[in-house]
């Protein structure tokens, strides 16, 4: 119990931190998400706090944010979504994001070939990009669920690396959406929420709010209560009509409705507290970016480097190549990328931190979608290299 208060008091505390220096010094363009990540894995590595959550050395404090403080963290922010805002940056940022997928899936088949799996990785080389192609198109359940199939856990080495040189890819990446758009043109289709001079969106205004102990109360029955609906009804129709259906898309639901209904939306809090668990998960993403962890792995680590940068390479190059040509505004196929690339509450994360309050949404959207495309796309790899490679 006291490792786990003492975690959480570091992780509140680079928040703090990095909003400070956001606000207070010259770093105010890095901004709180950038910030929050680098300070927390500069804290990890140091050795102050743990690197990583597994089942023989969990650290609950992230298994929490990860299951319970990511998905309200969704909730509380869309509580201040209008359904018109979305209508103007969903159709671009949803082709994206299906560009991004299929350049991901590319890309993996790519990078297996390029650094010689079959001879580097042996066997589960396919397996291998299979769950690549996953996880930097929906996340860690898709990852999870190609190795499963693979029986890749068997080689503890190899799963392991994959593991961290994943989690290293994915904060080195949301540090990247976060930068990109500043240094790519700007087209026509810039939707007219967006202010390109601004920087990252401080909220010193927006997150400051006046909060009464009763509203607390009430954000915080709203949130939980929706997270265990959502869990309720996932397994209720798992189990009568065999349909999976992510349980954050079934919270976004009940958020979207409850955002729409006036008395609910105007309730204090929704915003602070929801920027602050937003935080509190990229802080946890900057935790597990464990540079310690990859001198272990021996002489897969370069493999598994060159694997996954040449897989996040194709998928950058296609997908902002193609913004770039069609004119399409970059903080949206910015975003998109951070769907794919790192999941839907990171993408939130990056939409806010660009100063996008309208692409929160879509990007919620887009990273249930990608749960729900990834899986499928790590098998058509998998199964696409086995046929290349055998």
């Amino acid at each position: 119990m006291e490792s786990n208060v003492f975690v959480l008091a570091v992780l509140c505390l680079t928040v703090v931190l990095a909003e400070f220096l956001v606000r207070k010094t010259v770093l105010r363009h890095a901004g709180t998400a950038l910030l929050a990540i680098i300070l927390t894995a500069v804290v990890a590595n140091l050795g102050i706090i743990p690197t990583s959550s597994t089942a023989s050395d969990p650290t609950p404090v992230y298994d929490f944010i990860f299951s319970v403080v990511a998905p309200v963290s969704i909730f509380w922010l869309l509580l201040q979504v209008s359904l018109r805002d979305v209508l103007k940056a969903g159709l671009p940022m949803l082709i994206l994001f299906i560009v991004g997928s299929f350049a991901t899936a590319l890309g993996a088949i790519v990078a297996v070939v390029a650094v010689r799996g079959g001879v580097v990785f042996g066997d589960l080389a396919p397996a291998l990009g299979g769950m690549f192609a996953g996880t930097y198109t929906g996340g860690s359940v898709n990852f999870n669920a190609v190795a499963l199939h693979y029986n890749v856990m068997a080689d503890g080495v190899l799963f392991g690396g994959a593991v961290v040189i994943d989690n290293i890819v994915t904060a080195v990446w949301i540090s990247a959406t976060l930068v990109i758009p500043r240094f790519l043109p700007r087209g026509g289709n810039v939707s007219a929420n967006a202010d390109s001079d601004a920087g990252p969106l401080l909220g010193i205004e927006e997150d400051t709010e006046s909060l009464h102990p009763v509203d607390l109360g009430i954000q915080l029955a709203l949130a939980l209560g929706a997270l265990w609906i959502s869990d309720l009804l996932s397994t209720i129709i798992a189990s009568s009509a065999g349909l999976t259906i992510p349980p954050i898309l079934i919270v976004t639901t009940i958020a979207l409705a409850l955002a729409q209904y006036r008395p609910i939306a105007r309730i204090p809090g929704a915003r602070t507290l929801g920027m602050f668990a937003v935080y509190l998960f990229l802080a946890v993403i900057g935790a597990y970016c464990d540079i310690r962890a990859v001198s272990h792995i021996g002489a897969l680590a370069p493999a598994l480097i060159l694997l996954t940068t040449i897989i996040v390479a194709v998928h950058a190059v296609l997908l902002f190549g193609i913004a770039t040509v069609f004119r399409v505004d970059p903080d949206v196929a910015a975003v998109a990328s951070q769907a794919n690339i790192g999941g839907g509450a990171s993408a939130l994360a990056l939409a806010r931190s660009l100063g996008r309050g309208d692409l929160v949404l879509p990007a919620v959207l887009l990273g249930s979608l990608g749960n729900a495309l990834g899986t499928y796309l790590g098998f058509w790899v998998a199964a696409t290299l086995s046929g290349m490679l055998s």
